[in-house]
């Protein structure tokens, strides 16, 4: 079993979240799951905008809590899939699809709200889970196996 990397950083603003977040998409090589954890308002679709951005893709980032699924276009041989389960009671048809997807070497998945489909996630994946701190500030908590070091390369812990 892999030791996990654990750590916390004081995000002062959106920018701080933006930049933290687009430090890992820069890192990202494709098949990687993150798994975002906070409630309404806690910076999850801002944190996704810049893993986005990060990655090198310049479609525009929005929460697909209605859609349920985004997907964003990248120069590279990877895609990120970016799903939000907010309004799912019930994972249905949502799992067999979602079980698909991670295991899609050419897709970095990004879920919001993951409590719903339990225990279908990797235990390979890294857990960003963001607490309001203030009005523009966020503690943010990452965590991920060694094997996903590499998506913590340029990762600020001031």
């Amino acid at each position: 079993m892999q030791s996990l990397i654990k750590l916390r950083v004081q995000l002062n603003s959106v920018k701080e979240t933006l930049d933290l977040a687009a430090g890992i998409g820069q890192a990202l090589k494709g098949g990687e799951v993150i798994e975002l954890i906070s409630d309404l308002g806690g910076g999850k679709t801002t944190f996704v905008r810049g893993l986005v951005q990060g990655a090198g893709s310049r479609d525009p980032v929005s929460s697909p809590s209605f859609t349920i699924r985004n997907d964003y276009r990248l120069a590279t041989n990877f895609q990120i899939i970016h799903f939000d389960f907010y309004r799912l009671n019930e994972p249905g048809i949502i799992k067999d699809m979602l079980e698909e997807v991670l295991h899609d070497r050419s897709s970095v998945v990004v879920i919001e709200w993951p409590g719903i489909i339990g225990g279908v996630l990797p235990t390979d994946r890294l857990t960003l889970t963001l607490k309001v701190s203030g009005i523009d500030s966020r503690t943010a908590t990452i965590s991920c196996p060694e094997s996903f070091a590499y998506l913590l390369d340029k990762v600020d812990t001031k």
